[in-house]
């Protein structure tokens, strides 16, 4: 793309941004036919600044600013966490931030495109934020200063991480991403796989038993039936949270963007529905989940020393991951009976009357 086609994509971008001041970047991105990324480089120089994302000094850096609102999300999950970036533990594969509240798993290959953006406010005030975007173009992490956040340390993490390259827009179209082919089900390794599966002795193994079986994780689950995994309604995803926050079950829930995975561990209070979406609306943890893009629900078991570990999965249409729950445990510990019995009474799909 030549530099004056760039120029030009950038005027349009800024005149819509101007015209439509109250809709969300992904959204009005996503009107515009451009990605979100394209969307928020537009204003480099005015508003937004580049930044490097260096791992090994951008998280440690973070701690001194303070209390912030860590934002991971994808098409149908939004999960956010207050919280201090504390406990980071470096990885050139996979980094983890391990603090009371904010506990992530990060992907670094996935973080390509960092962005401080500062957008002023009808009330004389300023919204801060990093922003990080994969190759693709698509929102990775995003933080959030607060009214609690040291500025004078967030400016100077800032300045320290300033890209030399300040010039307006990405300088390139980012490729979408494509979803990963599912291939036709082979029930002809059932029985290798739930051999497999019966071998593990850790939840984390299951990732390589999808690569060695060269499986998709829905085929993976389908294959491996009960007791191994079973389908739920979908609106069994639903039923947990409010479950879960009537019956005060602590828990674990996992949203994943293609680069970060954020966790949530505790309680869920507050569960109010808002149309499509249901939102846990604590002050530490919200979550924003929309349930009409639920198209599959799984419960899930998988081996460990101390027992099996249960989990509830979701996915979309397109067989993507949405979100995860599983009941609160420590390491070593069994698991809760509390959420064992949950899962276990949720209806499952095969109860369903025929249609």
């Amino acid at each position: 793309m030549a530099m004056t086609d760039i120029s030009l994509d950038i005027d349009q971008i800024r005149r819509m941004r101007d015209g439509n001041p109250k809709m969300r970047e992904r959204d009005l991105a996503r009107m515009m036919g451009i990605s979100e990324a394209e969307l928020v480089a537009a204003f480099c120089g005015e508003t937004v600044r580049r930044i490097n994302v260096r791992f090994d000094t951008l998280f440690p850096a973070l701690e001194a600013v303070g209390e912030v609102l860590a934002l991971t999300r994808n098409e149908s999950a939004v999960h956010e966490k207050v919280g201090v970036y504390d406990r980071f533990i470096d990885g050139k594969m996979a980094a983890m931030m391990l603090g009371a509240d904010i506990d992530m798993r990060m992907f670094p290959a996935h973080w390509v495109h960092g962005f401080a953006v500062e957008r002023p406010q009808q009330d004389g005030s300023v919204r801060r934020s990093l922003q990080v975007f994969d190759r693709h173009g698509d929102a990775v992490h995003k933080i959030h200063a607060r009214e609690a956040t040291d500025i004078a340390a967030w400016d100077a993490l800032v300045a320290s991480h300033l890209a030399e390259d300040q010039t307006p827009g990405l300088g390139i179209r980012p490729e979408p991403a494509v979803l990963p082919v599912r291939p036709p089900l082979d029930t002809s390794q059932r029985a290798s796989l739930r051999a497999g599966w019966a071998a593990m002795t850790d939840p984390h193994q299951f990732h390589g038993l999808l690569r060695k079986f060269k499986l998709h994780r829905l085929d993976a689950l389908e294959l491996a039936g009960e007791p191994h995994a079973w389908q739920l309604q979908p609106d069994a995803v639903s039923a947990t949270l409010r479950l879960a926050a009537n019956e005060a079950l602590p828990i674990m829930c996992f949203v994943g963007s293609r680069g970060c995975i954020q966790i949530h561990s505790g309680p869920v209070e507050t569960v109010a529905v808002r149309g499509p979406w249901i939102n846990v609306m604590d002050p530490g943890f919200h979550l924003h989940l929309r349930t009409d893009q639920i198209h599959e629900a799984w419960a899930v078991r998988k081996p460990t020393p101390e027992g099996h570990v249960t989990s509830i999965e979701a996915y979309d249409a397109d067989g993507t991951l949405v979100i995860q729950f599983f009941g609160l445990r420590k390491e070593g510990a069994d698991e809760r009976g509390d959420w064992r019995a949950l899962v276990e009474n949720l209806p499952r799909l095969s109860l369903l009357p025929a249609q």
